[in-house]
């Protein structure tokens, strides 16, 4: 079992900048994939990013250029430094962990881009 905290969500004005985190409750080396997903409602959850195998990262095409992920192995932190923003990446973002036991999620913070 690991338990994911998020933080870092809030209102931003189109053309601006969020750090997202998330912290595992245990190492990160020992969590095969880290990932960033996204949500509105009525949707499904959605991909933004992941880091597998503790390198590869995979970005959907609506983010990519302007969101990047990244992981500090010694703080058990994932992050999602989401620039440009845009009014349709206003969602409720959720970090996922998977290792071989199963599949994790935090509670989710919620991004608002607006002017």
């Amino acid at each position: 079992q690991v338990q994911l905290v998020e933080s870092g969500g809030g209102l931003v004005q189109p053309g601006g900048s969020l750090r997202l985190s998330c912290t595992a409750s245990r190492s990160i080396f020992s969590i095969y994939a880290m990932g960033w997903y996204r949500q509105i409602p009525g949707k499904q959850r959605e991909l933004v990013a992941r880091i597998s195998s503790g390198s590869i990262t995979t970005y959907d095409d609506s983010v990519k250029g302007r969101f990047t992920m990244s992981t500090d192995n010694a703080k058990n932190t994932v992050y999602l430094q989401m620039n440009s923003l845009k009014s349709e990446d206003t969602a409720v973002y959720y970090c996922e962990g998977q290792d071989l036991a199963g599949r994790y999620w935090g509670q989710g913070t919620q991004v608002t881009v607006s002017s």
